[in-house]
């Protein structure tokens, strides 16, 4: 990979030598920063061929998307930062049988952020990680869907499945839109399997969700999200892992604080599929902006089931909105439940659009014992707010 990014920056140097060889032709100025601005740093970019090391103390512009395929590991070192070029094809992909071990620290965390002078939510895409854990959008064995990003493989069989570590990691201004049903979140789990470890992340002020789950069973925790302008954390595809310490706010226009389908709304190829979301949350934040803006704190749809626990609710119109018949079975049967729970300036604590009959003490308890995720006891150092 040296190789290949030396021979960047050959190609650069000689792009601008030859636009200012001749005197009757305007200068050139490559805008791959989208404010005017070259890359500063050492460029990285392209599908690796060998393991990379990314070390404290060198600058990184991630000028397009880094692809690292099977068998080859992508690591970064504490106190990296990676400032990325404008686009939604700038992003970071790791594919099934690839590795990433980014291991920050709480006083240096490893950043991903615009490389723009003013950044902006949606100046580039974001980290991609494919797995092969099981998801519910194919059926059986190693079967695989694609990413709404590069069309690229994820699912499978593996349940332990293991992409790396991710450790005090932030992403910044990400969420770049390929198209209007394609775009890039903060962090994208992709059949990530539960041999990966996800601890200590935050997205902030991203164009998209902050965290999305397709399928996979993955555990992540100590979660961020500040700034996201559609959903904070989002789940799909039959997502069946641990979220534990999640803590959520709000600032501009904003969709959901939580989305969680059942099965992929937007694929639409398995609306019965053989199982369905069920992810259990423990240690729960989501700050809104003031009940009389008039959003959701959490979404349940399509079938999910999930398992709440230590849940604090603040500043939404509605707290809980369920959607559907097989989300409302769900309830019914007693495989979707809100433990210990504070609802603080919430307009209506629950709303049944399912169809099943249940209210809200069926499905809600212990009102006003929650506390949440105890943000500042463990955000110091590595969180931007």
């Amino acid at each position: 990979m040296k190789a290949n990014i030396f021979l960047l920056k050959i190609a650069a140097v000689a792009m601008l030598f030859s636009a200012c060889a001749s005197d009757d032709t305007s200068d050139i100025t490559i805008n791959i920063n989208g404010d005017g601005s070259t890359p500063v740093g050492e460029i990285i970019g392209g599908t690796l061929t060998e393991d990379l090391t990314l070390t404290l103390g060198t600058e990184y512009a991630l000028t397009s998307a880094l692809i690292v395929p099977e068998g080859i590991t992508l690591t970064v070192e504490p106190g990296v930062v990676v400032r990325a070029s404008t686009g939604s094809d700038v992003y970071i992909a790791v594919l099934q049988g690839g590795v990433i071990n980014a291991e920050g620290t709480s006083t240096n965390p490893i950043v991903f952020t615009s490389a723009t002078a003013t950044p902006n939510p949606g100046d580039w895409g974001g980290l991609i990680l494919l797995g092969r854990a099981p998801i519910n959008s194919v059926v059986g064995g190693d079967a695989t869907s694609t990413s709404e990003i590069g069309g690229l493989p994820y699912g499978g069989s593996v349940v332990d499945d293991n992409s790396g570590i991710l450790r005090y990691v932030r992403i910044e201004y990400s969420g770049g839109a390929a198209d209007a049903a394609s775009e890039n979140n903060g962090f994208s789990f992709y059949a990530v399997g539960n041999g990966t470890t996800i601890e200590f992340i935050q997205a902030f002020e991203g164009a998209d969700d902050g965290v999305e789950f397709f399928g996979g069973t993955v555990n992540a925790s100590f979660i961020s999200v500040i700034g996201s302008q559609d959903d904070s954390v989002d789940w799909t595809e039959g997502y069946t892992g641990t979220l534990t310490n999640v803590y959520i706010e709000h600032r501009q226009s904003h969709d959901k604080g939580i989305e969680g389908d059942g099965f992929n709304t937007d694929i639409g190829n398995n609306s019965n599929p053989v199982f369905w979301s069920a992810p259990t949350i423990t240690n729960l934040t989501i700050n809104g902006r003031g009940s009389s803006n008039e959003n959701e704190a959490i979404r349940l749809r399509a079938g999910t089931r999930a398992t709440f626990t230590n849940v604090l609710l603040k500043g939404f119109a509605e707290g809980f909105d369920l959607d559907d018949t097989e989300t409302g079975n769900g309830v019914v049967n007693d495989e979707t439940s809100i433990t210990d729970i504070t609802f603080d300036d919430i307009t209506l604590n629950l709303k049944n659009d399912t169809g099943a009959t249940f209210g809200e003490a069926d499905v809600i308890s212990g009102v006003g014992n929650g506390t949440g995720a105890d943000y500042n006891s463990w955000n110091s150092g590595w969180t931007r707010n």
